[in-house]
């Protein structure tokens, strides 16, 4: 058995080791950010490149020596692998500079230098091999497990915090109702969209009254941003008192993910027989894919996905990109479209299902990418950034505007929707998670909210934000005894994202 160990790091296998690295390693970087399953083809498509680059260096190497092969593949590799990393860089710190041209001749030089150095005569690289292979099986592993230990929730049914309030002596009716919170994303309160952008949005707000909804005027999301906004709202509860894990000073994110695919919404719901629907996002990080019904749209049309496109940019296949043979900007808004149409696709059905349903339904509109026109037609995201990928304020708004008025129409026609195909008058909740971008601070907490309480309007008020809004859910319908909390708003910068300050809590409306 040793003498086998020994002659299996003795043999110079680590180019195909190397070459699973970056797939795993870019994988780790983005947990969270996308399922682990994203990577299979990518993998599988850079090992099969490693060795068939591998057979092609061997085979026209002089004298074939494996071992010279083997060490010249990690260096061509590694000129490969670290290309688009380097253009990256240098783009984001010098974009004003003519880098294009000189990068790649520096590429081309070093190319040049490791043909020379590795096909030295005198040099074997036999007596290396062990090393590399250690070193290229230990950044594998480092890799995997980072992004097992990233991607994997504590338990399927436990909530990841002790201190969410569960209550599970909630009681259904004979005829539950079928319940709905569509979140949408950085949606933003009619004075702000006025205020900012000077659009009007009356007529979707009338739409959402003259259906009985409750649009109040000066609601406020809790947080800043979506992963806290939706672990209060989605656990009840302030994230300050849910975990000492949320201090000011942590950066921490596993337990806030794990919080809101496990929460105490979910819970609950499921406690009284409830199933649960859950669409995907295109976030690892918000999709519950755990749901009883899980709904993804089948692969982009494209072939590619969002995270192979992403891959490609990294090495030097970026230029497949820059000569127009691939575009990811495409890729991706086919991929945000898909996952868009596939919610308002499948909304009748979802009615239509038998049993009590719990449906989150988190849509990634009007936050950016930017795919669809006010009509609905496909539009290209890379038409609202600039050459560093950032959002001039100008181009923010008018994708912006551009996904908010097709999300109103499409939104109305769900409602509709749902309400024609359901037999007990369902609960559905729209609310932003935070308001849009680019916007004061102050002002990113100004979020929509509209809520359809059938026979119990008058328990809502104009102040409502999201922490309150499931604890009066369960008081209404099923027999909660939550306390209603003091509405509070919190801004929290970046990376920091619990360190809160209190936010001032204005309106320009009159209380409704």
């Amino acid at each position: 058995m040793k003498k086998l160990f020994i002659k299996f790091f003795s043999d110079p296998w680590y180019p195909i080791a190397i070459s699973a690295y970056p797939v795993l390693a870019l994988l780790s970087a983005n947990v969270g950010q996308v399922q682990p399953s994203a990577g299979i083809r990518p993998l599988l498509v850079s090992i099969i490149f490693g060795a068939v680059l591998f057979f092609i260096v061997w085979l026209f190497l002089p004298g074939r020596k494996v071992h010279k092969a083997a060490f010249l593949t990690m260096l061509l590799l590694t000129l490969f692998f670290t290309y688009g990393h380097a253009y990256i860089y240098i783009d984001e710190q010098y974009p004003e500079s003519n880098y294009t041209i000189w990068l790649a001749i520096g590429w081309i030089i070093l190319l040049v230098l490791a043909i020379l150095w590795a096909t030295r005569p005198k040099l074997t690289f036999v007596s290396s091999a062990s090393t590399f292979n250690t070193i290229a099986i230990a950044l594998i592993i480092m890799s995997l497990w980072q992004t097992v230990s990233g991607a994997n929730p504590q338990s399927t049914n436990a909530l990841a915090l002790e201190n969410a309030p569960i209550d599970s002596k909630l009681v259904p009716s004979e005829n539950p109702p079928d319940v709905y919170f569509f979140l949408l994303d950085s949606y933003a309160r009619a004075d702000l969209l006025s205020q900012a952008y000077g659009f009007d949005n009356s007529d979707f707000i009338n739409e959402l009254e003259q259906r009985d909804f409750y649009v109040p005027r000066c609601s406020q999301s809790n947080y800043v941003r979506t992963e806290i906004s939706l672990g209060s709202s989605l656990n009840m509860q302030y994230l300050q008192d849910l975990s000492d894990v949320f201090a000011p000073d942590s950066t921490a994110r596993r337990l806030l993910w794990d919080s809101l695919k496990h929460n105490a919404v979910r819970y609950n719901f499921e406690n009284m027989g409830y199933e649960t629907v859950s669409f995907s996002t295109g976030f690892a990080w918000i999709d519950i894919n755990d749901a009883d019904h899980y709904m993804s749209p089948p692969p982009v049309s494209s072939g590619m996905t969002e995270f192979e496109g992403l891959f490609l940019r990294t090495t030097a296949a970026r230029y497949a990109q820059d000569l127009g043979w691939v575009d990811p900007d495409y890729i991706l808004g086919v991929s945000f479209r898909d996952r868009f149409n596939n919610v308002f696709d499948n909304i009748e059905n979802i009615a239509q299902m038998p049993q009590p349903t719990f449906s989150y339904i988190h849509l990634i509109s009007p936050h950016p990418p930017f795919v669809f026109d006010p009509n609905g037609n496909p539009t290209d995201p890379a038409d609202f950034w600039n050459e560093q990928r950032e959002y001039p304020k100008d181009l923010y708004q008018k994708g912006y505007l551009n996904q908010l008025q097709y999300l109103n129409k499409k939104m109305i026609q769900a409602i509709d929707t749902i309400v024609e195909n359901s037999e007990t008058p369902p609960i559905i909740i729209i609310q932003g998670d935070h308001g849009p971008w680019l916007q004061p601070k102050d002002k990113r907490m100004w979020n929509l909210t509209a809520i359809y309480f059938p026979d119990h309007k008058d328990t809502l008020y104009s102040t409502i934000s999201p922490v309150n809004i499931f604890r009066l859910v369960f008081n209404t319908y099923f027999g909660g005894k939550y306390d209603i909390l003091e509405d509070v708003s919190y801004f929290s910068p970046v990376p920091y994202l619990y360190d809160f300050s209190e936010m001032p809590y204005p309106c320009d409306f009159p209380n409704n």
